[in-house]
Order: structure tokens, then C-alpha cells, then sequence
């Protein structure tokens, strides 16, 4: 654990929200992609943090289905740093046993793009280290109306009755079908908002909003959110005992 000691609980999953690399950049003067460069490291760093501090799934939230309505231009170097960083970091990531996982709708997403998160996928199946989600023009809102219609056109064609749809059954149908849910669901920035992010999986997720914009979110940073989750009870609807 964060402190040194194993006696508090460790979230399996954790799922980031990772705000304010612009606002991280316009506070230097900089360019909002200087700020989305130095994201990436904050990235590498909580990777890197996962596997010691007992974390088995990252799932992390790179581009949303809303980010599409931003400038073009912010747009196409967001794709680039994408690019650029799925062919720089493969073998390192194969090295530290970490295994890469892509979620959502991967067609509006350039070709190029599309045959690189395959690559990565392939070349880092055998991970078992660490868990790495990421989601990219992903929503959750869109997740769940993709699930409906899957449900929807199993029933219409006979492969299923409508009786036999329940959670167990929808959550199979979702991106995270294989993905335990998120233990933790962490929002830097000071933020405090889910922004459609997992919004079926979260449900019974604990919540830290860090005040850090995203580029400065360090292993104390994720120390601390870790700590924060492991003095809270989690009771599930349920008495505490």
C-alpha cells in the first residue's frame, strides 16, 4: 500500500478521468498539445505505479465521444501524439508485462490508427503484470445504447427471450465485457463529474477528485487517491457491520 503497510484495502481496478491538460498548459502560456505531451507522462508514471501499489486493471480515459466537437487541429495532434506513442511504447510495455486492451468504436478512427491498436493488442496479450485500458471514443452513454441494440437484435431474431435480459446479461454486452468493474474512479483537476465515463461499470465505484490537473498527477498523487479509498467502507447497499 501507499503507506508501506498491506492491512488497508487496494482498489483491483482503477479508472481515471484524466482532466486539465489544457488548462495545465494556458496556466504556462503554452500550447494545449504541450499540455496533452506532458499528460503522457503522467500517464507512464501511474503505469509504472500500478503493479507496485497492488492495482491489477488501469483503465484510463483518452478521448471521449464529446472530444470529437473540439478544434480540428487539437483533434488531429491528439491522433498524432496517439500515433506516435502506440509504436514508442509497445516493446517497453511487452518488457513490463503490461497488457493493452482498447474500448470503444474504433470506425471513425483512421485506419492507420485502427491497425495500431491491433498491433498493440496482439504483441501485448500475454501481459499479466498489469491491465491497461483505454478508452478511446468511448462513452458511456454510447456503451449502453450499443448493448441495447446488440440485446435488441438477439431477441428480434429469436437467439434470446426478452425474460432471460438481466444485469449479468447486459454487462456482457458492454465494451467491458471481460473487465471487472472499477473499485476506484479517480477525476483530476478538482472536477467533479463522472463526464460519461463508464457510467454502467462505475455504479458502485468510490469516487476521488484530485485537485492536480492531469500532467502534474504524480505517484504521491495516486499514493494519496489510493489512501483515500482505503480508509472508506464499502458496503454495497448493504448495514454496516
Amino acid at each position: 500500500m501507499p503507506d508501506g503497510s498491506r492491512t488497508r484495502p487496494t482498489p483491483r481496478h482503477v479508472a481515471i478521468v484524466m482532466d486539465g491538460n489544457g488548462r495545465w498548459a494556458a496556466n504556462r502560456g503554452l500550447a494545449r498539445l504541450e499540455g496533452h505531451r506532458r499528460g503522457a507522462d503522467a500517464v507512464r508514471r501511474v503505469v509504472e505505479a500500478c503493479p507496485d501499489f497492488g492495482v491489477e486493471t488501469l483503465t484510463l480515459f483518452a478521448f471521449s465521444t464529446e472530444n470529437w466537437s473540439r478544434p480540428p487541429s487539437e483533434i488531429s495532434g491528439l491522433m498524432t501524439l496517439f500515433r506516435r506513442y502506440l509504436r514508442r511504447d509497445a516493446a517497453e510495455l511487452v518488457e513490463k508485462g503490461v497488457r493493452v486492451r482498447f474500448i470503444g468504436d474504433r470506425a471513425p478512427l483512421a485506419p492507420d490508427i485502427r491497425a495500431l491498436m491491433e498491433s498493440v493488442e496482439a504483441q501485448t496479450v500475454g501481459g499479466e503484470r498489469l491491465t491497461v485500458v483505454i478508452a478511446i471514443n468511448y462513452g458511456g452513454r454510447a456503451d449502453i445504447a450499443r448493448a441495447a441494440r446488440r440485446l435488441a437484435a438477439e431477441v428480434a431474431s429469436g437467439r434470446r427471450a426478452a425474460d432471460d435480459i438481466d444485469e449479468a446479461a447486459f454487462g456482457a454486452a458492454l465494451f467491458t465485457a471481460d473487465v471487472a468493474d472499477p473499485d476506484l474512479v479517480i477525476r483530476t483537476s478538482g472536477e467533479q463529474r463522472i463526464s460519461n465515463f463508464l457510467l454502467w461499470q462505475a455504479a458502485y465505484a468510490e469516487f476521488v477528485f484530485a485537485p492536480e490537473f492531469w500532467p502534474d498527477f504524480d505517484r504521491d498523487a495516486f499514493a494519496r487517491a489510493l489512501s483515500a479509498y482505503g480508509a472508506r467502507e464499502r458496503r454495497f447497499g448493504a448495514l454496516a457491520e
